[in-house]
């Protein structure tokens, strides 16, 4: 698997970015590519390690090992550095159906489970899979794949977000008949409309809805089931249903101040601002960082996607706050290779904030006690205050307020990007679906089928908030489970 030695040899390398100062001007793609050579010698790093952890797609300790998709690392990194390029797209289809987006926005868990990232650097997975699927499409090797027979059988997918492409692209393959149904404007879900333009462009999103319409998926856009089309008529008209509705119900933060205008939920705001982009609507958008004081409450992906958003906005200033502690740079002793590292990482929002004003626009530890304003009932700040990890509050909370460390801090756009607590509840309630304590809908990932038979249910809306590798993964066991579902029943007459 790659070159023996390569791993002492070459150095790893990642994509490059385009500069943080050039970037937050335009909403371009801000990765760089890799040139052939180089990503030769990247995949020639994969080490003959004997058991490749990187694709096991575990979970250990409720953390992702390696690549829930059981993607082929250890093949196409080998293919790769042989120069075997239309091999390699071939081993990374056979198990991930969109390599396009994962490679950009996977935050990439076999690399932590990577057997050289023990004592090394780990191999550039993420990097590789990305080159291969991109050359795949400017070498014309990614074609319409047209079934050879069809089964006569109907599939009625309720969602176009990760999960409910993959599940459609896998059940059309397998000769049924698929719908997908989308409420939006536009086909993608989470894709299309959650992930900035800058980090996913929607022309690669859109490249893909295409080929598949060109495979014989029909796609119906602005089109809400239990809205525009009733229940009954999905269950009339459809041999199976499968819901990928995605967690869209944000986490709130119920603390005095919140209905004070200038606070948003952070998917709102991003929705909004890619609309705008997508669809040429500037100047349309009711929520916007311009010339603002903006914070964002709360961490991971989509608080760095709200950072580098109002940036490219033209926010005034720019706050990031997080309730945790500051990662570790190094894995601490209870988070354990082939774990997903929980260590200190500086993402692209944060960096051009950096570039911008001189330093990241994080703060950790700090507890979000009341939103304040003005005497017109506008927004003006936040009071917060640091809170202490080390000392627990029995029966309250994890942490310790710090004495004297209140503050204030100026803002007049709030961004909330505090996670979600599962799909909205109207459409289980119409299809009389079982709910899980966690509010999802209840599906086991043995069948993937609800509560009702011939109904089964993937992605973030079953298991709740999680990547978008993982929900991909679902799209594809939902869809094995499906047919197999149909295989069992018989044709309508």
């Amino acid at each position: 698997m790659g070159k023996p030695t390569g791993f002492f040899e070459f150095e790893r390398v990642n994509d490059g970015y385009r500069s943080p100062v050039e970037r937050v001007n335009d909403w371009e793609e801000f990765l760089t590519p890799l040139d052939e050579s180089e990503m030769r010698k990247q995949g020639a790093r994969c080490m003959d390690c004997g058991v490749p952890f990187c694709h096991t797609g575990e979970l250990i300790n409720n953390m992702a090992t390696g690549c829930p998709i059981n993607n082929l690392i250890p093949e196409w990194n080998d293919l790769v550095y042989r120069g075997q390029w239309k091999e390699a797209l071939n081993r990374l289809h056979h198990t991930n159906n969109f390599p396009e987006f994962t490679g950009r926005v996977c935050p990439a868990p076999c690399e932590g489970s990577c057997v050289l990232g023990i004592n090394e650097p780990a191999v550039s997975i993420k990097s590789i899979e990305r080159a291969i699927i991109d050359r795949g499409f400017a070498e014309g090797w990614v074609q319409p794949r047209i079934p050879g027979q069809r089964t006569g059988r109907k599939v009625a997918i309720i969602g176009s977000g990760p999960a409910g492409l993959a599940a459609a692209d896998q059940l059309n393959q397998a000769g049924h008949t698929v719908t997908v149904f989308e409420r939006a404007d536009r086909i993608g879900g989470l894709l299309m409309y959650g992930i900035p333009n800058m980090k996913l462009e929607k022309d690669i999103v859109q490249r893909r809805v295409d080929l598949m319409v060109a495979e014989g998926i029909q796609f119906l856009t602005g089109t809400e089931v239990g809205r525009n089309v009733s229940v009954d008529q999905i269950k009339s008209d459809f041999d199976a249903i499968l819901i990928c509705v995605g967690s869209t119900r944000p986490r709130d933060l119920k603390i005095p101040g919140r209905s004070l205008p200038g606070i948003h939920f952070a998917m709102d705001y991003l929705t909004q601002a890619t609309s705008e982009v997508v669809n040429d609507r500037s100047g349309q958008t009711s929520i916007h960082a311009q010339g603002k004081d903006v914070v964002v409450i709360g961490g991971g992906d989509t608080g760095n996607d709200c950072c580098g958003t109002a940036i490219r906005q033209g926010c005034k200033s720019l706050v990031n706050l997080e309730i945790v502690p500051r990662s570790p740079d190094q894995r601490a002793a209870n988070n354990p290779w082939p774990q997903w590292p929980l260590v200190f990482r500086v993402d692209y929002g944060h960096a051009e904030a950096a570039a911008k004003w001189g330093s990241d626009p994080r703060q950790f530890s700090i507890e979000t006690l009341e939103f304040v304003g003005t005497h017109q009932w506008e927004l003006s700040g936040l009071k917060v205050r640091t809170v202490d990890w080390s000392v627990e509050q029995p029966g309250i909370a994890p942490f310790t307020p710090v004495a004297d460390s209140e503050k204030v801090i100026k803002a007049d756009l709030v961004l909330l990007a505090l996670g979600f607590l599962g799909p909205e509840e109207s459409l289980a309630e119409q299809f009389g679906l079982q709910l899980d304590r966690r509010s999802n809908i209840l599906a086991s990932a043995r069948d993937y089928e609800t509560s009702q038979p011939g109904i089964f249910a993937a992605g973030d809306c079953r298991r709740g908030q999680s990547l978008i590798v993982w929900a991909i993964r679902e799209g594809r066991q939902a869809a094995a489970a499906c047919d197999r579902y149909l295989n069992t029943q018989p044709l309508r007459a």
